[in-house]
């Protein structure tokens, strides 16, 4: 997830300009009813890009970006929104008018959130509140995208009623951000998602195997922390199975979209190395309370995933299946 899509940039304090929005569009043919409208914010970022990538067939989808977004290529509307103020927000919602809104911006780099509370809460709490109240007031459905580490990581699997136990600041944002959405409406979900693997379906996006392969291709050592154990789950099932959410009113509340196979962080990049044809010696666990600066993680936040098994079409799948849908993506859309 990225700040207003800037995944890999610091976060400035401009808050309060708004730019002009870049909009390009098809037109339904006349035999067809209109598309819903989706806001998709964070646009620029890695689960924003399997959204747009596979939902423009069934959402006219408005997406949401701090500078400039990815070409658009008339599948999809894109504005440019530099702001935490709540007005510029309030305008687009007046302009777009969404049926629902998939919330993917955050600041999610764990270690900057503990050096910079303020603004972490300000970003991650502060704009999800915003949103989450004019969803409510507009009528639209908020989806909002939370983490797995929002847990204290000694009694997993975790379930969807278990009590968060945060211990880093930004688990303490998301939490706070959690309690917002849903008091806001009893129609808003909250998606707790899994750590993600995947190659960046549009765009670059925030991918740690795309850094990972990189790194193998260039004969340099990648290092894991390999006691954190997580249930992977791909972009691709991902970015399916938050529009299903944003389309299924008969789903709200907390959801965990995980998938099946629960690993440690050794284990899950020693195997996705094997499957793209590398050498798995060239992972190498480490201990990271060693690193320095670097804020607590919480040791096991595997969770369970019956629920979304249970009440989504979209399939929760085992890292294999997972692997292959990243391949198959990847290669069908190189130009």
């Amino acid at each position: 997830m990225a700040l207003l899509g800037a995944s890999k940039h610091r976060p400035t304090k401009e808050h309060n300009c708004i730019v002009g929005a870049v909009s390009r569009s098809v037109e339904p043919p006349l035999n067809m009813s209109p598309r819903k409208k989706l806001i998709v914010t964070g646009a620029n970022g890695f689960v924003a890009g399997s959204i747009l990538a596979q939902g423009a067939d069934a959402w006219e989808i408005h997406a949401v970006s701090r500078g400039t977004g990815p070409d658009p290529q008339g599948e999809w509307k894109a504005h440019s929104l530099d702001s935490l103020a709540r007005d510029p927000w309030a305008e687009l919602f007046r302009d777009v008018r969404p049926a629902a809104v998939i919330h993917t911006a955050a600041l999610a780099d764990i270690d900057y959130c503990e050096a910079h509370p303020d603004l972490a809460r300000e970003v991650n709490f502060g704009l999800t509140r915003t949103l989450a109240n004019l969803c409510a007031e507009h009528g639209a459905r908020l989806v909002h995208c939370s983490t797995d580490t929002i847990f204290d990581g000694e009694h997993a699997p975790y379930r969807e009623q278990d009590p968060p136990g945060p211990v880093n600041v930004y688990a303490h944002t998301k939490v706070a951000a959690e309690h917002a959405v849903l008091d806001a409406s009893a129609g808003h979900v909250v998606a707790r998602l899994a750590v993600i693997v995947g190659l960046p379906v549009l765009g670059v996006g925030n991918s740690f195997v795309a850094r990972m392969l990189a790194s193998l291709e260039a004969g340099r050592v990648v290092t894991v922390p390999e006691a954190e154990i997580r249930t992977p789950i791909d972009v691709v099932t991902l970015g399916k199975a938050l529009m299903e959410l944003a389309s299924n009113e008969a789903t709200s509340g907390v959801f965990h979209l995980a998938g099946n196979d629960r690993l440690n962080r050794l284990e899950l990049a020693r195997r996705i190395a094997v499957f793209f044809g590398h050498d798995p010696a060239g992972v190498v666990g480490i201990d990271p309370t060693t690193l320095p600066g670097r804020a607590a993680r919480p040791r096991d936040v595997s969770m369970d995933n019956a629920k979304a098994r249970a009440h989504l079409g979209t399939p929760m799948v085992g890292l294999d299946a997972a692997l292959t849908s990243i391949r198959q993506t990847s290669q069908r859309r190189r130009p």
